[in-house]
């Protein structure tokens, strides 16, 4: 079975693998076989191992890991997380000099990705009171920031 197994797929690794999973097939699949049919079983079991060996042959072939390349990390670099890790201090420090209505208007917002509608909702507000507060809160954000040395605000978010 193994000389059968290494002539098909040509490779003695492979063909350890055939044999053993034929041994598996034939163990759960022996209530199939029929002593009195056509084949002895000696023919049934190679015909297992042939057809095990081709199905190897159709699977795609493995490239050696040498020839598989780098592995991508889609994680963000250590720099990547320091920075996020700077901003949403520098942040969290101006929003705490807000007051809390803005701070809340601002939360749900921009940094809750909420809806300006939804918001308002929220705060029980108006959609114009809202927007209104919103415009509030950006402008005494910005000043806050300045006063920490950061001049825009886009380079924050």
């Amino acid at each position: 079975m193994l000389a059968l197994a290494q002539r098909v797929v040509g490779n003695a690794h492979d063909a350890d693998e055939v044999v053993q999973e034929t041994f598996l097939k034939v163990w759960s699949m022996a209530a199939r076989w029929e002593p009195e049919g056509r084949a002895k079983f000696s023919t049934w079991l190679y015909r297992v191992v042939l057809n095990a060996s081709l199905d190897r042959l159709r699977r795609t072939p493995m490239a050696p890991l040498d020839e598989a390349g780098e592995i991508v990390d889609l994680a963000p670099s250590s720099l990547e997380q320091t920075l996020a890790g700077q901003r949403h201090r520098i942040i969290a420090q101006a929003m705490a000099q807000l007051p809390p209505r803005q701070q809340a208007a601002l939360s749900l917002h921009y940094f809750g990705e909420v809806s300006g509608p939804r918001a308002a909702e929220i705060l029980d507000l108006s959609l114009s009171a809202c927007e209104a507060l919103l415009a509030r809160g950006k402008k005494t954000l910005r000043k806050a920031l300045a006063d920490l040395g950061i001049t825009g605000l886009r380079d924050m978010l």
